[in-house]
């Protein structure tokens, strides 16, 4: 799949820099570079994602978020010259979805838009045998049941449902989680697979999750 990305950036030369670097990493880049009709321009780009500058004419990027965000789902990435931790703050507060600093470094840039879009294209909601995991909404259901999940436990269940039937070993888990940027270690995997159970329990799931012992978990009904 060629996915498009949508550069908001005000500043010639930086645009043009990341339109190469997008579209050698095989990429289509679409840049805006009116800024009378922002919103216009993002619904009728249909973009997988978007990077998004702060300090743009008129409207800056923290509204200009916002007001994405009433129409699209869309992963937003800000990058931009405002690095204060406030400022990341309200980035990711209004809806943006990641959050980097200018002068940025290409391979780790390129290594975010990678995990955004893998994100993005998950679908809707996984199914096994009769149960949904919906990442959209952080719930499990069951037969009319629902409960609603931490980031952390949707995570893990997260890739359980993606492999199903077949062990996956706490070290794996682990740098998962890591991959999504959730930072835990092997005890709180623990604590967090227990709490787990017992949601599944009140959907009468007794036994979706199995130990292997000294191997990992998998997912058995």
């Amino acid at each position: 799949m060629n996915f498009r990305i949508l550069i908001i950036e005000d500043e010639e030369l930086i645009r043009e820099e990341l339109a190469i670097l997008l579209q050698n990493a095989g990429y289509e880049a679409v840049c805006i570079t009116d800024f009378t009709d922002v919103c216009g321009q993002v619904r009728a780009a249909a973009a997988d994602l978007i990077l998004l500058d702060v300090n743009l004419p008129g409207e800056d990027g923290y509204r200009l978020c916002l007001r994405i965000r009433s129409f699209s789902r869309t992963p937003i990435l800000f990058l931009t010259g405002r690095c204060t931790p406030m400022d990341e703050l309200q980035a990711l507060t209004l809806g943006g979805d990641d959050y980097m600093e200018k002068p940025y470094h290409a391979s780790i840039l390129l290594a975010r838009i990678r995990l955004l879009l893998r994100r993005s294209d998950a679908p809707v909601t996984l199914e096994y045998k009769g149960v949904s995991l919906n990442p959209v909404s952080g719930t499990i259901s069951y037969e009319g049941k629902e409960a609603e999940l931490t980031k952390t436990e949707l995570k893990i269940l997260f890739c359980l449902f993606n492999h199903p039937e077949e062990i996956v070993s706490r070290l794996d888990l682990v740098e998962y989680l890591w991959d999504q940027e959730i930072h835990i270690d092997d005890n709180t995997l623990s604590v967090n697979v227990m709490r787990i159970r017992e949601k599944l329990r009140g959907l009468g799931l007794e036994e979706l999750i199995r130990t292997k012992r000294g191997l990992g978990y998998k997912l058995v009904k």
